[in-house]
This record gives C-alpha cells, structure tokens and sequence, in this order.
C-alpha cells in the first residue's frame, strides 16, 4: 500500500463523510428519477426543476407524485394500446369480409399502398398503428417481414 491507499482507507471509515456521500447519491438519483420520469409521466423533461434550491423532503415528495403519475401513464398507455389493437384486429376482420379470404391477404393489401425498403419500415407502420411496443405489435411485424414486398433503395 503507498500513502495514497492509506488517506483513502481513511477517508472512507469516516463515517461522517460516508453520510455525506450517501445523502449526495440519494439526492442525485432523486434529481436523476424526477428529470427523466417526467417525461414519462407528462411527455417532456422536467427542465423547468430548480433542483439546488428543493430540500431532501421536497425531492422524495416530488419522486413521489412523479412516481405515481407514470403510474397513471404506463396504465392509460396500455389501456391505449389495447384499443388500438382491438381496432387493428377489426381493420383486418374488414378487410377478410371485404374479400380478403384471410389474414394474410387482408395484411398484404392493408400494406399495398406502402412502399417498404427495411424492417425499421414495417415497423414504422405498425408503429403509426399504436401498437409497435407490444407483444402483439412484434407478431404483426414478423407476420409482415413474410407479406410485404420489400424495393430496392436508389439513393440517386
């Protein structure tokens, strides 16, 4: 060990300072959970926060209330994606009595007037239908990369 190693080893059984070091971590994941949450919660980032100036009470009050609006939001984003699921599946059932015959042929000229060049392209239009970050979203691409027909990118 050189004298660095041992200021250190001291420096760290302080527990005074271990304290200190403790309420600074609590206070930067706090300041961290309430930045990005928010926008989970409400669509954008908490810029609008004077973190300095809140106390260690304002700060886990404020966590919190963001904590039980995303909540809120996780639970009405669900509930928005099983609509939209519900919706895309009667499209389809449309689409099959419209004369479709089955899914696939439904899929495929729900698609026709699309023009695809990637997978990141299918699911943009999953995506467009509000479902892209689901179970059933991830089927439909899948379902898609065996349907649509993929071009040629020209970049001139």
């Amino acid at each position: 060990m050189n004298n660095i190693d041992i200021v250190d080893m001291d420096i760290l059984r302080d527990e005074a300072l271990a304290a200190e070091v403790a309420i600074l971590d609590e206070r930067y994941d706090l300041e961290c959970f309430i930045y990005d949450m928010h926008k989970v919660a409400y669509g954008v980032k908490g810029r609008h926060y004077d973190f300095k100036s809140m106390s260690m009470d304002d700060l886990r009050k404020e966590a919190d209330r963001i904590g039980a609006a995303v909540k809120v939001a996780e639970a009405e984003s669900h509930h928005d994606a099983e609509v939209a699921i519900a919706d895309f599946e009667a499209t389809v059932g449309e689409f099959i009595e419209a004369g479709a015959g089955d899914r696939e042929t439904a899929l495929r000229w729900m698609t026709m007037e699309e023009t695809f060049y990637v997978k990141q392209d299918v699911e943009s239009w999953v995506y467009g239908h509000g479902f892209l970050f689901t179970s059933h979203g991830k089927a439909v691409v899948e379902e898609l990369m065996n349907i649509v027909t993929f071009e040629e990118f020209d970049d001139e």
